[in-house]
């Protein structure tokens, strides 16, 4: 297989400026993989693929006949990011966490980008995401969101957008990590030769961020990571994590608050649980404060919370800056709070609740991509110019009945990536999700999940939905 014939055509294409033309950062990866015979990458691509198996890089789709569990699609064609982009890329995502982290404090505390009219009280009350039972918390150091996915995009003149911000239980670093084990095998000589920043140290600063919620007078603080158990689309992860960073992986009822603490259950007895990473929505954490069908979380865990006496990644009430509508606000976040012009610029947002706006996105269903507020995974979702006029129709009607609930946006022309299929190369969409640390001060891990839409044509990255993902290379030089 060779690039002779793939034409990036009029998108924007991550790895080809024309057609037989590589950007600077990737001739090396195209001149490689044109050397190799014609079969040789394709028995690289299926190698890369039963090693994913072999990890057990897996995800869980909830109600999917063909079984719950399956691998998750991987391509050996990696995306390459410049130096200097990934530098302005690094420094728009810092300045967007630090707003983003400022203004879950203030919602929670006085309120003040709402008294000075800012941010609309209603849209702040009708949030799913914001709970009053977080009102008047404060967590340690100040920091609400200590592990951020931000998913941005790129589109067809190769400008970065923030698509949507993931501030509760962010999920895939583990593909991240475990992409780049598979390919370190797959092309070994050109990452000594490129000089590709590493991201298996993600662990260890992850397990940093999380110490670091600790209080200080404790020499030897306890970590454990919270799932809800193996039918969790995200348990893979859940576990790996744990694994890499040496600490327990837990269930609710594994836990349990005696003496005003919470405590893990062990073959021992009982040990103080001190910071809990967990991957459990806000809802189902406690059922003495939120659901109280949950049989998820542990009871009572909320009040020793608001002691002190554990802290809690994400902090509890994070799930309010998720909201697509309040998103469509960071732009004045980052400007009221920081006194400073967003780097990284959000998505064009119409918002369905303003009636103007509402009679534009209703007139124009086969031009936009329309999101509910709080749908994650590709669902609750309309890509109006692969749409019927009934799905337009049942859209309208949707969005009529609860307009708050609804943003829409342009369509993009999002950037693509060269990808095989079958004996080929064709151009598949992708986005990119960093991840940020926030702990004594903020990290942007470098590169970050690349999701690819390995149907043709197809706009939508999400696993649930069909997608893989790529190897992200961030060059040091």
């Amino acid at each position: 297989m060779r690039f002779d014939s793939y034409d990036p055509g009029e998108f924007y294409d991550e790895l080809f400026i024309t057609k037989n033309q590589p950007r600077p950062e990737a001739k090396l990866l195209i001149e490689r993989i044109n050397s190799l015979s014609r079969g040789e990458l394709l028995m690289r691509q299926k190698a890369a693929q039963v090693a994913m198996m072999k990890l057990g890089a897996t995800f869980n789709v909830y109600g999917d006949s063909q079984g719950t569990e399956r691998i998750f699609p991987f391509d050996v064609v990696p995306r390459i990011i410049s130096v200097s982009e990934w530098n302005f890329l690094e420094a728009g995502l810092k300045q967007r966490i630090h707003a983003l982290n400022l203004f879950i404090a203030d919602i929670y505390g006085e309120q003040k980008i709402i008294k000075d009219g800012i941010i609309p009280l209603e849209l702040i009350n009708s949030a799913s995401g914001f709970l009053k039972p977080c009102m008047g918390l404060k967590p340690p150091g100040g920091i609400w969101c200590h592990i951020t996915g931000t998913d941005l995009v790129r589109d067809k003149d190769g400008k970065w957008f923030v698509l949507e911000d993931n501030l509760r239980c962010p999920s895939g670093v583990s593909y991240v990590l475990e992409n780049r084990r598979v390919m370190k095998t797959t092309f070994p000589q050109i990452f000594a030769a490129l000089g590709i920043r590493p991201v298996d140290n993600y662990p260890s600063y992850l397990l940093e961020t999380l110490l670091n919620l600790a209080p200080s007078y404790l020499s030897n603080p306890s970590v454990v990571v919270l799932t809800p158990g193996i039918y969790n689309s995200a348990y893979f992860e859940h576990s790996f994590l744990a694994q890499q960073m040496g600490v327990e992986l837990v269930e609710g009822r594994d836990l349990v608050v005696v003496d005003g603490y919470v405590q893990m259950r062990t073959t021992k007895g009982l040990q103080r649980v001190d910071v809990i990473y967990r991957r459990i929505d806000d809802n189902f954490i406690d059922p003495l404060a939120f659901n109280p069908e949950s049989l998820l979380g542990i009871p009572g865990l909320m009040e020793v919370y608001r002691n002190g006496r554990v802290a809690l990644a994400n902090a509890l009430g994070t799930g309010v800056a998720d909201d697509k509508v309040i998103y469509a606000y960071v732009p004045q976040m980052i400007s009221y709070y920081l006194g400073e012009e967003q780097i990284l610029p959000n998505v064009p947002t119409y918002l369905c609740w303003e009636k103007q706006q509402l009679d534009y996105v209703l007139a124009n269903l086969d031009k936009l991509v329309v999101k509910s507020a709080n749908e994650a995974g590709g669902y609750g979702m309309l890509v109006g110019t692969q749409s019927t006029a009934e799905q337009r129709s049942e859209f309208a009607e949707k969005i009529q009945a609860n307009p708050r609930n609804y943003i829409a946006q342009p369509t993009l022309s999002l950037s693509r990536v060269p990808t095989i299929f079958e004996d080929k190369f064709e151009g598949c969409h992708v986005d990119l999700r960093p991840y940020i640390l926030y702990g004594k001060e903020i990290y942007v891990h470098p590169g970050g999940l690349t999701r690819v839409a390995m149907k043709k044509g197809s706009l939508v990255v999400n696993s649930s939905q069909g997608g893989g993902s790529k190897d992200t290379w961030v060059l040091s030089n």
